[in-house]
């Protein structure tokens, strides 16, 4: 599983926190790593410099084999919460997608 970790200009990320997102997603999604090619994670803080709630998003891309890629968005007042917020939702999305590949094979 490939995993990519972008963010626009206003959201500072270091080696250590592309580190700790991969080793997150990694442990996370173990369970469906036969179906995951690709994750992709982009990161942004919808209100540039300026403060305010839920400016925080991080979506997750994820692409599994022999589907479209799908993805999942959260907001949240800090860029850690949205992450983990998105990846429940991929963990939900997951679940769903592989169940039914399950069910049709």
């Amino acid at each position: 599983m490939t995993i990519q970790v972008n963010s626009d200009k206003n959201i500072e990320v270091t080696e250590g926190f592309i580190s700790k997102i991969t080793e997150n997603l990694t442990d996370s999604l173990s369970h469906f790593d036969e179906f995951i090619t690709r994750l992709e994670v982009f990161l942004a803080d919808e209100n540039s410099d300026k403060q305010g709630s839920n400016d925080k998003r991080c979506t997750i891309e994820v692409r599994i084999k022999s589907m479209n890629p799908e993805a999942v968005t959260a907001t949240a007042d800090n860029i850690d919460m949205a992450f983990k917020q998105a990846t429940d939702k991929v963990l939900q999305l997951l679940r769903t997608r592989t169940d039914k590949m399950k069910s049709h094979s």
